[in-house]
């Protein structure tokens, strides 16, 4: 029986053009998507755009244009856009672009509804209910905000701000149906402990969970038509419109036949479903809270609904100087600036080598542009390059047989090289081992530095055997012979690996090998299982194909005075200039801020040499000068070992730690040293750790610690320390 795989992305909301984040993550679920047909199974991809509520009427209004030709506008640089990239379906990319503007998709959001509406919770209670709602609301969000999650305006006449958007918050006072989330806390958390790998990475499992033991408020599912026109009628209460993540969410199954089965050319809810859900870490909650909750509630009453395969949350990109992306600041990447200047498959490679999944990342040109040159043209593509090239002029286009013979082994070792083939196979075989491995568990920088290491090895035993002085020597014939086939079996085994990275340049490099021709070397590529590789599946006397270049070279200097010439043309304007706060509530829904959280309230997971601990005894060492041991040992301080480290959004001083200081389960921990410390090189580090200070919440996250640092110069830049010997994490400090 054929295994199945289903993938989505967020739907984008439909009320601004695509840019980076979106890329992204297609990239991202394209990789995957290919990476498990290789693998053999039958895939199903699905993206899309979120096409209700009060924003998408708004940003139409501004731009003259009804709802739905607002969303049919944005829609069309979606598909332009997933065109231009490689990731639509001509392409070989997405099954299925869902818009929840579809008729189907109501008819399933409909039955869906009915089915939550009647359950009951795991306390017997109904899970929909009509209530009353009071507070401020946020459009860009599409989420109503409390005390914490919004700044108050210095004149009492004026709204609050959203802490995400800055935009004015509406106030909402109606009727209105929720779902009584409260409920589901205990059954949420079950899920969570009984599934470790539910949410990934782990980092922001233990942020979710941490955020349901803290209690769930009930949800509001519903506004008055009145207020919002724009979406999908309660069922048998036309006054009310499906409020937009509960609309929003149930796509993921409404696509692929949930309550449309009757339609054409529906793919089977009961073959593709439970489905992996790739999101940006700003949307986790929803996804991995409020729909897993709705799912239980269904499933109460439909024993055919299932909560998902998985929620994978990865980081955001930042730029060079860790700043949060944004046209203020004009550190935006353009996606026609990236289309017009770079190789697709060079983006492609750079967004998965260059971030390290679940963590935030840099994006900058000339960082992609450093990256070009050195992994692919001057890596891969040179020895793609001269391999072939080699094979071409030395051996007449065909490729040679790997074999030595017994008789000119000898030869062979004087000229240096090693003899025995299965050293070099079995350095490629365990390298594809650890590859799939960490493409598996969603670590694409990691598998791609694994596959480098073959680009490097096989680059060494050319240089080292000279094939070009070879040549010369007719005695050599056979070594020479043999270095090329080692050097082009690796290429191969590349081409598979590859391929869902790379799909074009893979497929390139497959045809130049004499390997299915330029037609069909996809079809080829993604029906081949790497796991399945042999060494020595090359054939000997297979004919080359013309070589070509790649990736040829960039010239930095050039190509950047281009980009900036395109810049300042200033014609790179996208539809969220004319939408103030036209951020996607698809993408762009940070867990909230804690009330009163400040910038100067950044340093509350940072102990300083005078430690914030022990502020509260200022006055006392002020007369005295001294402490007593015993408030020394009120202190515990423990060895850490830092798990994750990554930005929070809106927080410039902030980086989020995930801590293993010897317990059960690691430590959240808030520390303010974003401004001097890279989140990716604190990954693995010891440190010192305040274990027994009380927590505290801040932007919303809770800080179960303090890291000790010394502060340096006059501005008190952190230094943390740590520990030149090896220690045991949990290790206490007397």
């Amino acid at each position: 029986m054929t295994k199945s795989f289903y993938i989505t992305t967020p739907i984008y909301y439909a009320n601004s053009l695509p840019h980076l984040g979106h890329l992204y993550t297609m990239i991202l679920a394209d990789c995957v998507h290919r990476h498990k047909e290789q693998r053999g199974f039958e895939t199903y991809f699905l993206t899309g755009t979120d096409e209700h509520g009060i924003n998408i009427e708004r940003a139409a209004e501004r731009a003259g244009r009804t709802p739905q030709q607002q969303a049919d506008y944005v829609v069309s640089y979606f598909t332009k856009m997933t065109s231009a990239f490689g990731l639509d379906t001509e392409h070989g990319g997405y099954d299925t672009f869902m818009r929840t503007t579809y008729p189907f998709h109501a008819e399933g959001v409909s039955k869906f509804w009915r089915q939550v509406a009647k359950s009951k919770t795991p306390k017997g209670r109904e899970a929909i209910f009509k209530g009353h709602y009071e507070g401020w609301f946020c459009a860009p969000c599409a989420a109503y905000k409390t005390e914490d999650e919004y700044t108050k305006p210095e004149q009492s006449d004026q709204p609050p701000l959203c802490l995400i958007h800055e935009t004015p918050l509406d106030r909402v006072s109606e009727d209105s149906y929720f779902f009584r989330l409260s409920d589901y806390g205990d059954a949420l958390l079950e899920l969570y402990e009984s599934r470790p790998d539910f949410i990934r990475p782990e980092g922001r499992r233990n942020e979710v969970m941490s955020f349901v033991r803290g209690g769930l408020q009930d949800l509001s599912v519903s506004r008055l038509r009145s207020s919002v026109n724009w979406g999908i009628p309660v069922p048998d209460d036309p006054a009310h419109t499906i409020y937009v993540w509960f609309d929003a969410l149930t796509n993921y199954i409404t696509a692929i036949g949930y309550g449309n089965e009757e339609r054409e050319r529906v793919v089977g809810f009961k073959k593709f479903w439970p489905g992996l859900h790739l999101v940006g870490k700003d949307i986790l909650r929803f996804h991995a809270v409020y729909w897993p909750a709705f799912l239980l509630a269904a499933a109460s009453v439909d024993a055919s609904v299932e909560v998902p395969r998985g929620i994978v949350a990865h980081g955001m990109w930042v730029d060079q100087a860790g700043r949060k992306m944004s046209k203020t600041l004009g550190n935006t990447v353009e996606l026609d600036v990236l289309q017009k200047h770079f190789p697709v498959d060079a983006i492609r490679y750079f967004c998965l080598r260059d971030m390290v999944f679940g963590q935030d990342g840099r994006f900058g040109y000339e960082a992609l542009i450093d990256r070009t040159n050195s992994d692919l043209a001057s890596g891969l593509g040179n020895l793609s390059s001269r391999t072939l090239t080699m094979i071409d002029r030395y051996c007449e286009g065909q490729v040679p047989s790997g074999r030595i013979p017994e008789e000119k082994l000898l030869a062979a070792k004087r000229s240096g090289i090693d003899t025995d083939e299965t050293t070099i196979a079995g350095f490629v075989e365990h390298a594809r081992d650890d590859f799939l491995l960490h493409f598996e568990n969603f670590a694409f920088s990691r598998a791609l530095e694994v596959a480098w290491s073959i680009v490097a090895r096989v680059d060494k035993m050319i240089s080292d055997a000279k094939p070009w002085d070879l040549a010369k020597d007719e005695n050599q014939r056979e070594t020479l012979n043999a270095i090329l086939y080692r050097a082009a079996e690796s290429l191969r085994w590349l081409c598979v690996l590859l391929y869902p990275v790379m799909p074009e340049s893979a497929q390139g490099i497959y045809a130049q090998m004499g390997l299915g021709g330029a037609d069909n070397s996809k079809d080829l590529l993604s029906g081949i299982d790497p796991a399945e590789l042999k060494w020595g599946g090359l054939q000997v006397g297979t004919r080359i194909g013309e070589v070509k270049p790649l990736f040829p070279r960039i010239d930095k200097g050039k190509l950047m005075s281009e980009i900036k010439a395109d810049q300042s043309s200033g014609t790179h304007t996208t539809e969220a200039d004319a939408v103030p706060g036209a951020a996607t509530a698809a993408e762009t829904q940070p867990v909230p801020p804690m009330k009163h959280a400040t910038e100067a309230d950044a340093v509350p997971g940072v102990a300083e040499v005078h430690s914030t601990a022990n502020a509260q005894r200022d006055e006392h060492q002020a007369i005295e000068g001294l402490i007593d041991i015993t408030d020394f040992t009120k202190v515990e301080l423990r060895v850490g070992e830092v798990l994750t480290a990554e930005r929070i959004p809106k927080a410039d001083k902030l980086l989020l730690l995930s801590v293993d200081i010897g317990e059960e389960k690691p430590r959240q921990i808030l520390a303010g040293i974003a401004q001097h410390y890279e989140p990716e090189k604190l990954v693995g580090r010891k440190i010192a750790v305040v274990s027994n200070l009380k927590p505290r919440k801040m932007r919303g996250y809770e800080s179960q610690g303090m890291l000790l640092a010394a502060s340096v110069g006059e501005e008190g830049k952190p230094v943390l320390a740590t520990f030149t010997e090896e220690v045991p994490n949990g290790a206490r400090l007397k």
